[in-house]
């Protein structure tokens, strides 16, 4: 049996220093999501079979089925205007991090979830994430 951890410390959640380094690696993701940058795309992501990606009409379980999708979408014929960008750090080496975004081609809302973990040799890396795009009423 697992000795059970002491759970998350408070003292360690929201930290400034996972902030300031994941801002820019999501502005990253999204400037080669827009590109279809399909390298970029790939290195953000955690190469494992673990990784799991749920779209807004798709999934891909695994670093090999990521890739398969990824090489397969064309580059986007939208703009996005993202919003309400929240970065939640669960620590020094994990945050979630949640954006609402508004694409140019549809009066549907989106929501953008991602797991990010800094990996021992690989840096920041997405270990799951979580599109969806809903009605929303007008503002």
């Amino acid at each position: 049996m697992t000795t059970p951890s002491p759970g998350l410390r408070t003292d360690q959640l929201d930290l400034a220093a996972v902030h300031a380094e994941l801002l820019p690696l999501f502005e990253a993701y999204e400037a080669a999501l827009m590109a279809n940058d399909t390298a970029a795309l790939a290195d953000f992501f955690w190469d494992d079979e673990r990784v799991t990606r749920y779209g807004i009409a798709d999934r891909q379980w695994g670093a090999t089925a990521l890739a398969a999708w990824r090489a397969q979408v064309p580059a986007p014929q939208f703009t996005r205007r993202l919003e309400e960008l929240r970065i939640l750090a669960l620590g020094p080496d994990v945050a979630v991090v949640q954006v609402e975004f508004v694409r140019s081609d549809t009066a549907l809302r989106g929501f953008q979830t991602q797991t990010w973990a800094r990996l021992a040799g690989a840096g920041w890396k997405i270990v799951t994430a979580h599109v969806s795009m809903i009605e929303w009423p007008a503002a």
